[in-house]
Order: structure tokens, then C-alpha cells, then sequence
């Protein structure tokens, strides 16, 4: 006679997704999930349990520097957000390698997203781009995110015959919001940090908070085995003309206009190379594939809230 099964609780039909680097973006994709799915969020800092308890997610402790805290990830989820940055030297980076170490154990991931940058492709010249084009990273740091995407890609293919793996990347450009620490672009324009004149000037690409956390999660669903999406929006603007839109848009005084060379001298290292890339993104497939409708199509709605 047949023997109806009894129903599991809620709490256990719940999809299970752990996030890597809870961060402002991994905290706005957590709240999308929240409550349809059971979130986990990996942190390093005990001090943080509380806050991210309070917004309904299940903390867990654990470094991405130390294996040895990374045990119990396995087999806690079926679905991984990874948003944890690379370390800020070398050119590799081991604390990719160390999770997938960790989720192996058991396996059962059925999609892994991973939040790349736009800077492994270095400068292309102000040239559109789609996800077909070569990396050619100029920075370590651009190498350590190619670096992690070969290990993800990699993973995925080792994984997928057994579990149905799917590891898709979002290559990220600039992410910014007016509520995000370090992503308002009028705190920029505040310091009157100075800007290329015309001649020099770059490409930059840009995507809101927001609307990035709802690719992060659309990925977790929809993203194919072992593809790219570029995560931007529709704007096309040089930098310059990016903070000049911002300082006039909010009432600041604009930044000043400097040649190359005079730039050089005032900026770091870092922001300096954020000046040496030019590039513009293409979205076909962050709109057809994953099937994102941006909230926020250009800087100036994301802006204008």
C-alpha cells in the first residue's frame, strides 16, 4: 500500500544559498533572496555576526586565508555567490582556490556565480567590447581576477558531470550608489581629486548597486556553464565627463582638467591605472541571457533617485 511521505518543513524545501564576501553587494543580492531562499553568509569578522543575523541570514565564520575555517562549507548550499575579493598582492589568488577545496568536499553546488572585474581586459583603446574579447590583464590585479576565473572555470567542468555544476563569471566595471560606502561619485568630486583633460580622457563603465545584485541572482538561476556576462549598464562616457555630469547635477564645483603627465604626479599608483584603461562594455547578453531589465539604465537615473 502506498505510504504518503511525510512533508518536510519549509525550512528544508528552501534553496540553500551561500554568499562569499557579504559585503554592500552581497548584502543587497541576500535581501532579494531573503526570505524564498535559506541565505548563508561567510564572514571573517565575529564582530558581524549580529548584523548579519539581524537581516535574516545565517552567519558563518570562516577565513579564506585559513582552510582549516572553511571545512564546514561543505555541503551547506546548493547554490554560491562568490564576492570575496582576491589578496591585494601577487598575481594569483589562493583564497579562490581554498573554497573550491572546501565546497569539493561533499560537492552538490548546482551554480556558482563569481563577481570578476572588467579589468582583465586592460586598455582596449576606448573600443567596444563584448565577452568573446581576449583578457590581456595589465595589472596584478587584473591577473589575480583572470587567475580566479581559470580556477572557477576549471572547478565547474570537474564538477558538472557528477553534480550539474554551473560556474558562470560577471565581468564588473564601476559599481556605484549614492547609499553604498565608497561608491558615491560626488565624495570624488567633493575632494576635487583632478581628472584627464579631453584629449587624454578614458572610457569608464559603470553599474548600480542595485541592479547588480539582481544579476547576481538572476546568474544563480539562469547563468549558462562556464560563460561571461558583462554586468553594465547603458551609459557611454568618458570619465571626465562622467564626474563633470555629477558635480553639475548635485551643485559641486567640477574637478580639474589635467594633462597625463600632470595627473601622474598627484594621484596613487592605483587611481592611476584606473586612468590608463579605456573600454566600452557590451550588456546583449546581461539582457538576453540572464534577462536582467536594468532598474537603472544610465548614470543619470541611478542618480537621480
Amino acid at each position: 500500500m502506498f505510504q504518503p511521505q511525510p512533508q518536510r518543513h519549509a525550512r528544508f524545501r528552501q534553496a540553500r544559498v551561500l554568499i562569499v564576501g557579504c559585503g554592500d553587494v552581497g548584502q543587497r543580492a541576500a535581501q532579494l533572496l531573503h526570505p524564498r531562499c535559506r541565505v548563508l553568509a561567510l564572514t571573517s569578522q565575529a564582530a558581524r555576526v549580529p548584523e548579519l543575523r539581524a537581516q535574516g541570514l545565517v552567519p558563518l565564520l570562516g577565513n579564506l586565508d585559513d582552510a582549516r575555517s572553511l571545512a564546514r562549507l561543505a555541503g551547506l548550499a546548493t547554490r554560491v555567490l562568490h564576492l570575496a575579493p582576491p589578496p591585494s598582492s601577487g598575481n594569483r589568488d589562493p583564497r579562490t582556490a581554498r573554497l573550491l577545496q572546501a565546497l569539493a568536499r561533499r560537492g552538490g553546488v548546482k551554480s556558482l556565480v563569481y563577481g570578476s572585474t572588467s579589468g582583465v581586459y586592460g586598455d582596449a583603446g576606448g573600443a567596444w567590447l563584448d565577452e568573446t574579447r581576449a583578457v590581456q590583464p595589465a595589472t596584478d590585479r587584473g591577473r589575480r581576477r583572470v587567475d580566479a576565473e581559470a580556477r572557477l572555470r576549471w572547478w565547474g567542468r570537474q564538477q558538472s558531470p557528477r553534480w550539474g555544476t554551473c560556474v558562470s563569471v560577471l565581468r564588473i566595471p564601476g559599481i556605484y550608489a549614492l547609499d553604498r560606502e565608497g561608491g558615491d561619485p560626488r565624495e570624488r568630486v567633493r575632494r576635487g581629486s583632478p581628472l584627464l583633460r579631453p584629449e587624454d580622457d578614458v572610457f569608464t563603465n559603470h553599474i548600480h548597486a542595485d541592479d547588480l545584485a539582481r544579476a547576481c541572482v538572476a546568474a544563480l538561476w539562469r547563468g549558462r556553464p562556464g560563460r561571461v556576462v558583462h554586468v553594465c549598464d547603458d551609459t557611454e562616457l568618458r570619465m571626465g565627463d562622467y564626474f563633470d555630469w555629477v558635480a553639475d547635477h548635485f551643485g559641486l564645483p567640477r574637478a580639474p582638467r589635467l594633462s597625463r603627465a600632470e595627473v601622474a604626479q598627484q594621484l596613487s599608483p592605483m587611481q592611476r591605472s584606473f586612468m590608463g584603461e579605456s573600454r566600452r562594455l557590451c550588456n546583449q547578453r546581461l539582457k538576453t541571457e540572464l534577462r536582467v531589465a536594468l532598474r537603472y539604465p544610465t548614470i543619470r537615473e541611478g542618480l537621480s533617485v
